[in-house]
């Protein structure tokens, strides 16, 4: 049922100064486009009203603030005074932000690559005034280029066609509606019976099947354009750690697999975190990430920074630190790419609030015209011009900076390719801070500053382990900071039910719609690895609360969906139904990511529900572990730490410099999905975990080691934490 609150969104008319309804909405993107001359609402009851009213069809754009097609059809066509005549005449237009709105997103993109067997961003699709599409494209061009019309042309089309065949127009839009229910996989869980087993040997077939996909000349998986793929990643460092081992409830229908995956599976992981790392996806100067590159070599980014990639990113080489690394890729030169980024993140994301904005646009505005990636170019003139004539020509060969650029005719990012040692390390380290400061003079890309309750979550998790592994309780207190923004300004609680999480916010107010299943699942694991690293109660409760709050709202009638049916027009436009997408894209499905988040409490609450649960999402790897591994990474690495039990260590005993040291030697260990409850002698209840474990009766602190909440005797010191956890790795 849609939330009353926000099923009407958007402004009834113009603010002042501006010439559609987009000036006051949270989204950067939407707001963008608040000046062009096309009549823009946002998604909502009143926009799709009004198409009915007047009895035109709906044309919706989707795009995201840091896109740089999205900034080139909004200045060839949007700011065209003609071209916005015609829209407004003939259409009620629509702008979406994909970010605000991913389930809007994710159903108008199965009609686009229905329709026109392509995808992408901006996405331009047209629509019955109940929201069900009936044609679609990407990016379309002012005038006509070969194979493409011009978007006038597609305008005019579609406009005849709703005149004239209007008949023919509502058929495709019901049969396209009617294919993209029957395409729904929600029928593949069933939640509602007993979780059928899980084999260990198909997560060794899904590494093979990971390293048959390898790119073996540049790293990392298929061709151009090149994705990171950090949840592919998780899984691979988990298996690393040991080969997998059925969970006690599933022993009689498991095999353990054997140590070559695991060795394989750290080789690849190791050799994609090295290609990524030393490319020019990652900034050199400043560190973080961008989206994806638009090479096969990671030579030539494009230039976006997602929080959502780079809080992932930052989690995993964390995590690659915690596993030791490999010759070809030290745990310290991870270390290094980790803290950059932890870097980055807080002081180019950072809210004054304390929570983390959205992105940095892969454009920067200069001399009021978009160019991509203008911040990020050097040319071999310029580095000579500022290093001079000895370290300028050097570092234009380490870093690729050639006189034919790759990006422009002249201008190229740094991409080293390869890892910086000796001399070069040593000229490194001296021109970094020089070329920074230079870049930092330039034009700035433009930041997105709506708060996203799920990427918050992400990167909750990411500092918190990062801190932990990097020993840099800074990165601790910034999660601390995100979690307690999520928690004042996103989070509803609810008396006698399930709270509410709103998706968005900003300038710390929440905006728009309720948050999605992934929202309530990234949520959970950044509160809960929080509540891991901190031994804080109340993140472990809040995570608790989220979700059984995402339980209540998006497990019904034994099935699991994404959205809550937010918009009427959403479910329309996928036949009637609310449906569920198993497969990881850039961000892990909120299907896996809360079979993970089920894991984890299950683990330190002892609920058998909770378990049960994650085990029957868990149902969906079959068919995707080896036929599709890097669409199912983040249910690959929950079954991982299912299969491990996962370890459960209670720290327990008073407050002390030993305790702490114990607590710490936890957090170190790479044992997939381990979970650590800590004392709190300011939580007014335990965590289940903890309940009749306490210190040990000379009163030092110690630590109980169990699976299924069934502990071994206690130790007390680290080398007995090391031990007890090498025998029980899988």
């Amino acid at each position: 049922m849609r939330d009353p609150a926000t099923a009407d969104s958007g402004s009834p008319g113009p603010l002042p100064g501006a010439s559609n309804a987009l000036a006051a909405e949270p989204s950067a993107y939407l707001r963008q486009h608040a000046s062009n001359p096309v009549h823009w609402q946002p998604f909502g009851d009143r926009a799709f009203a009004a198409a009915a009213a007047r009895d035109v069809p709906v044309f919706l754009s989707i795009g995201y603030a840091a896109c740089h097609w999205c900034h080139v059809m909004a200045r060839e066509s949007f700011e065209d005074h003609g071209t916005a005549d015609y829209l407004n005449a003939h259409f009620v237009s629509i702008k979406v932000d994909r970010e605000e709105r991913p389930d809007v997103d994710a159903v108008y993109m199965a009609a686009t690559q229905a329709i026109s067997g392509e995808g992408g961003w901006p996405m331009s699709v047209f629509l019955l005034p109940d929201g069900r599409a009936f044609h679609a494209g990407t990016y379309f061009p002012p005038r006509p280029m070969p194979g493409r019309p011009s978007f006038l042309q597609v305008l005019e089309a579609v406009n005849e066609a709703w005149v004239e065949r209007r008949g023919a127009v509502e058929a495709n839009a019901a049969t396209l509606a009617g294919g993209i229910a029957a395409s729904q996989p929600a029928a593949a869980i069933r939640l509602d019976g007993p979780p059928g087993p899980l084999d260990g040997a198909l997560l060794d077939e899904a590494v093979a099947a990971l390293v048959r996909s390898e790119d073996q000349t540049h790293g990392g998986f298929g061709g151009a354009p090149k994705f990171p793929p950090p949840a592919v990643l998780e899984f691979l460092i988990r298996h690393a750690a040991g080969p997998p081992k059925a969970a006690d409830t599933h022993a009689a229908d498991s095999r353990a697999g054997g140590p070559d995956t695991a060795a394989a599976a750290r080789d690849l992981a190791g050799r994609t975190l090295a290609a990524m790392s030393r490319s020019a996806l990652f900034d050199q100067l400043d560190g973080g990430f961008a989206r994806y590159s638009v090479t096969r070599d990671w030579s030539v980014p494009h230039f976006e920074k997602m929080l959502y990639d780079n809080a992932q990113l930052l989690r995993v080489y964390a995590h690659w630190v915690r596993l030791g690394g490999t010759p070809g890729y030290p745990a310290a030169e991870a270390a290094d790419v980790a803290g950059r980024t932890a870097d980055w993140l807080l002081a180019r994301l950072g809210l004054a609030a304390g929570a983390l904005a959205s992105s940095l646009d892969a454009d920067t505005l200069v001399a009021g015209v978009h160019a991509e990636g203008a911040t990020y170019l050097w040319t071999p003139a310029g580095l000579e011009a500022l290093l001079g004539p000895a370290d300028g020509p050097a570092v234009a060969a380490l870093m690729k900076v050639q006189p034919r650029g790759t990006v422009t005719a002249d201008g190229s990012p740094l991409h080293p390719g390869r890892e910086i040692t000796g001399a070069d390390a040593e000229l490194w380290r001296r021109v970094r801070p020089l070329l920074a400061e230079a870049r930092n003079g330039r034009p700035q890309p433009g930041r997105d500053d709506k708060v996203v309750a799920g990427w918050n979550g992400l990167a909750v998790a990411a500092l918190a382990d990062a801190g932990a592994v990097l020993d840099r309780p800074e990165l601790v207190d910034a999660a601390e900071r995100i979690a307690t923004y999520l928690e004042r300004v996103h989070w509803r609680p609810a008396g006698d039910g399930p709270g509410r999480l709103t998706r968005v916010s900003h300038g710390g107010v929440p905006r728009g719609i309720g948050g999605l299943l992934e929202d309530y699942a990234f949520c959970a694991e950044g509160l809960f690895s929080l509540y891991g690293v901190t031994g804080r109660t109340r993140w472990y409760d809040l995570a608790g609360d989220m979700l059984d709050a995402a339980c209540e709202r998006f497990a019904a009638d034994g099935g699991l969906k994404d959205a809550a049916g937010e918009s009427a027009q959403v479910t329309a436009a996928q036949g009637g139904r609310n449906g569920l997408d198993p497969f990881d894209n850039a961000m892990p499905s909120g299907a896996a990511a809360l079979a993970g988040a089920l894991v984890t409490h299950a683990a330190l609450s002892g609920s058998s529900e909770h378990r049960t649960l994650a085990a029957n999402i868990l149902g969906l790897l079959p068919p995707l572990a080896v036929q599709a591994p890097r669409l199912a990474g983040w249910l690959l690495a929950t079954a991982q730490a299912a299969l491990a039990g996962p370890v459960e260590a209670a720290v327990a005993g008073p407050d002390t410099p030993e305790r702490a040291a114990l607590h710490h030697e936890l957090l170190l260990s790479a044992s997939p999905g381990l979970v650590v409850a800590v004392q709190d002698a300011g939580a007014t209840r335990p965590v289940p975990l903890l309940r009749g474990r306490g210190a040990a009766p000379d009163g030092a602190p110690q630590v109980f080691l169990c699976r299924g909440m069934v502990c071994d005797t206690p130790v007390a010191s680290i080398q007995g934490v090391r031990e007890r956890l090498a025998r029980m790795a899988p």
